[in-house]
């Protein structure tokens, strides 16, 4: 065998090839037992003399012939070795050839043998095999840590779909919504939000990215280098344990002397590395390292890879900008010094091996390994601060210079405060928060990213009070409902979408107008009408010459969508809705109750039906508060509504937190009654007929109603519930019903119309939907539009249920017109 120069490593040529390579390690470490499993036998053979030794060699020789290939390369080699074995091999072929030429032994030699070599065979095997398993367990980390960094980015992506389908739902409710500023303002703030989460999901794949390569080109070969180090070491221990045993005979049997010495020639030769480069060379095969992660659009908002680079964007970028390299410095440092104690304990194995230091080299390698953990795991911290450092950089430069940042600590606010940001309170489930330490600014734990970089510097009490009530007023002229103009602000991104309403949604537009003009009740013969007045252009259409990218959005729902009836200007809702006045302070406790305190001006949006609890609106807040608990103000007389802007001036109203120490003690409410009723189901029903492949799904017959459990999350499924059973179903073969809201009214007003207009049927939609409570006044915007919306949906439904539903509209409709002409006379 010729002498290599520099012998190849295991990371620099295999990459990823650690399972393979540990396998052939433990192959090795395991045949220490059949090692020291030989010289136990031919210690108790000793004494049997030539024959029993004759047949042990023959023995161990089929035993290796069975394991040379493994031995050799591996189980599963690139490159089969043919008749080749390694350099162990062949020397353990010397020693099995030596063996049958010696045929008188001794007792003593014997006794010696498990002395000198098979226990310290034992020994080493066991302690070599707890390496091994450090090493696979240590590579077992890496992986789950590389795939933990996979599903991360995954879950990002995921909340950065999320934030981009909660975008495309805002835009949709800013559409139907009668308050548009408020609505308008909802969608900006979900546009900076969703950019915000953008960004993290970009930093995400660079980090992602430069932990994969770090894990291809750096960890793994770093644990299997170690892994060849092992492998040679074993070999390195095993040549002295084979040297012993050889000198032991050589000593005792001097008749076997020159056969002796022939073995101990072929044991040198055996260097360590020799049987790694026969395994490389029979292993290599082509390395195809893994693609970067790329930035992936979501389906529902269709964007580029580029950083958003606005504002309000800024301000977030250098919040991360600043933690990143706060902590960049000293995992630096650290990272420097963990590999310092990492180089100085290497030296020290190589001095041991030398010879010039006598200490345990296992212990030594222990340590090696344990330092090099420490060192990964403070490294992988350091390169994501420097992806995070130089991805913002790169997009915004260094944002950080000049800036004054707030010297936040962590607290736990036990009396409600105001975020000085949002406005909205920090107490309760939100009580966590951060305080500047030096001017006072208030936030909570969600907002602290937002906050921008203008900390004043230490403040006075007094100048810290004036500074919250500054931040106070700005944080709720936010919050207030502007009678503004249907454009959008100009400070906001431009963006643009085509119009995506359906047809469906257009025929609502058609109901709701012919209800009011007592136009054709057809709305496929209606000829929508022109406006008087031009509608205003869409300043979000225009795309600016300027900007290098083109983003996709709706126009602002004032430039397209006509103000239904009642409605204000302004967006305001309908003039004549009912005020009242708090009498007591209420807490929310539940869902869809809103918390108002005492004193505050509220507006009815339903009125009791017969609960005890009624919906209310207080600022921008909606939900439903006791009845007994408001004092309502009679209704004002009508009057013509102003086309223009409301000349009502807005009312405002304070939630800083600085009033809560001067208010004096709440007046306790009445009992408040208990809520009727449990949670709302959602209903789909099935547009196709389906046949489940799996156990996991439900069969669907057209027509069929499920209970809705979980919407399409973006993998085309839906879950529903049958039979108390949950199960799938794809999500394209089911729909809400459209016209539910419709329907509601429809059956609720069968109450109200006389038996000789009504046609009785078993089973009735009253029956099956479980109506409970009183039933509402008829609206005949809803009447028309539930026969339209119905009519339809039913196409897709069998004969027989078209048609009881046109019977009931029929019998609805003949005796409003009964009512009608009997009220005229």
């Amino acid at each position: 065998m010729a002498d290599v120069d520099v012998a190849p490593t295991f990371g620099a040529e295999l990459k990823d090839g650690f399972k393979p390579a540990n396998t052939w390690v433990a192959h090795g470490i395991s045949w220490l037992d059949e090692i020291q499993q030989f010289y136990r036998e031919r210690s108790a053979i000793e004494k049997e003399y030539a024959a029993k030794l004759n047949a042990l060699a023959k023995k161990y020789f089929e035993k290796k012939n069975k394991k040379s290939a493994p031995l050799s390369v591996g189980d599963t080699p690139a490159m089969t070795p043919g008749s080749l074995e390694s350099a162990s091999l062949t020397t353990w072929s010397t020693q099995l050839t030596t063996l049958e030429s010696r045929a008188d032994e001794h007792d003593r030699y014997g006794n010696n043998l498990l002395s000198q070599v098979a226990e310290p065979l034992k020994f080493l095997g066991t302690r070599f095999e707890e390496l091994r398993k450090r090493h696979a367990d240590y590579a077992g980390k890496l992986e789950h840590e590389r795939d933990s960094q996979y599903a991360d980015l995954r879950k990002t992506k995921a909340k950065y779909d999320a934030a981009c389908q909660e975008v495309e739902s805002k835009r949709k409710k800013s559409e139907s919504s009668f308050d548009k500023a408020k609505a308008q303002s909802a969608y900006q703030q979900q546009i900076l939000d969703m950019n915000n989460v953008k960004n993290t999901y970009l930093i995400a794949i660079n980090v992602t990215n430069k932990q994969k390569e770090r894990y291809y080109h750096d960890y793994v070969p770093e644990v299997m280098d170690s892994l060849q180090d092992l492998a040679e070491f074993r070999t390195m221990k095993l040549n002295g344990l084979w040297t012993v045993a050889s000198q032991l005979e050589a000593a005792m049997l001097e008749s076997s002397n020159g056969l002796m010495q022939k073995l101990a020639t072929e044991i040198s030769r055996n260097q360590p590395h020799l049987d790694s480069m026969m395994y490389i060379r029979h292993n290599l095969g082509a390395f195809h390292e893994p693609p970067d992660k790329v930035f992936e659009p979501s389906p529902v908002w269709h964007d580029d890879d580029l950083m958003i680079v606005d504002e309000s964007a800024k301000i977030y970028l250098r919040n991360v900008l600043s933690k990143s390299k706060a902590h960049l410095g000293d995992l630096r440092r650290e990272v420097d010094k963990k590999r310092r104690e990492v180089e100085g304990i290497k030296r020290v194995k190589q001095r041991i091996r030398e010879g010039t230091e006598k200490k345990d080299e296992v212990l030594v390698v222990t340590q090696i390994f344990a330092l090099q953990e420490d060192l990964h795991a403070v490294d992988r911290r350091r390169v994501t601060a420097e992806v995070e450092t130089s991805t913002i950089t790169s997009a915004v430069g260094d944002v950080t210079l000049g800036a004054k940042n707030h010297n936040f600590k962590a607290q736990t606010f036990k009396i409600p405060t105001n975020c000085d940001l949002c406005g909205e309170r920090i107490w309760g489930l939100s009580a966590k928060g951060f305080d500047c330490r030096d001017c006072g600014y208030t936030c909570h734990n969600k907002c602290e990213m937002k906050v921008p970089a203008d900390c004043p510097g230490e403040q006075t009490k007094d100048e810290r009070k004036k500074l919250k009530a500054e931040r106070q007023e700005a944080a709720n002229s936010l919050l207030k409902p502007t009678a503004s103009s249907p454009t959008v602000a100009t400070d906001s991104p431009t963006l643009t979408r085509s119009n995506t309403m359906n047809s469906l949604s257009s025929g609502y537009a058609h109901s709701a107008r012919r209800s009011i003009t007592g136009g054709p009740t057809s709305p496929i013969d209606e000829v929508p009408p022109e406006p008087s007045t031009p509608r205003p252009a869409a300043p979000a259409s225009t795309v600016s010459s300027t900007t290098a990218r083109k983003r996709v959005m709706a126009p602002p729902p004032a430039a397209y969508i006509s103000e239904l009836p009642g409605s204000a200007p302004n967006g305001s809702g309908s003039s004549d809705q009912q005020k009242g006045k708090m009498l007591y302070t209420f807490e929310a406790s539940g869902d869809g109750e809103v918390s108002v305190v005492e004193g505050r001006e509220v507006t009815m949006l339903e009125p009791d039906d017969g609960t005890g609890w009624v919906k209310v609106r207080a600022g921008y807040k909606e939900g439903i508060v006791p009845a007994s608990y408001v004092d309502w103000a009679p209704p004002s007389p009508m009057v013509a509504q102003n086309t223009g802007a409301s000349a009502r001036p807005e009312s405002t109203y304070s939630n800083s937190g600085s009033s809560i120490g001067t208010a004096g003690p709440k007046k306790k409410g009445p009992a408040v009654a208990p809520k009727r009723g449990a949670k709302k189901l959602k209903y789909v029903e099935a547009l196709y007929e389906y046949t489940a492949q799996s156990d996991a799904e439900h069969s669907m017959t057209e027509g069929e109603r499920f209970v809705l459990i979980k919407d399409d999350p973006g993998d085309g499924w839906a879950e529903v519930e049958k039979g108390g059973a949950t199960k799938s179903v794809p999500a394209s073969y089911v729909q809400a019903p459209l016209a539910a809201a419709a329907e509601d009214i429809v059956l609720r007003d069968i109450s109200q119309v006389p038996q000789k207009h009504v046609t009785q049927q078993k089973g009735s939609e009253t029956e099956r939907e479980g109506y409970r409570g009183p039933p509402r006044a008829a609206d005949p915007a809803a009447m028309f539009y539930a026969e339209h919306v119905t009519s339809v949906r039913l196409v897709k439904r069998n004969q027989s249920q078209r048609e009881r539903r046109k019977s009931k509209l029929d019998d609805i409709a003949a005796w409003r017109r009964s009512r009608e002409r009997s009220s005229i006379g």
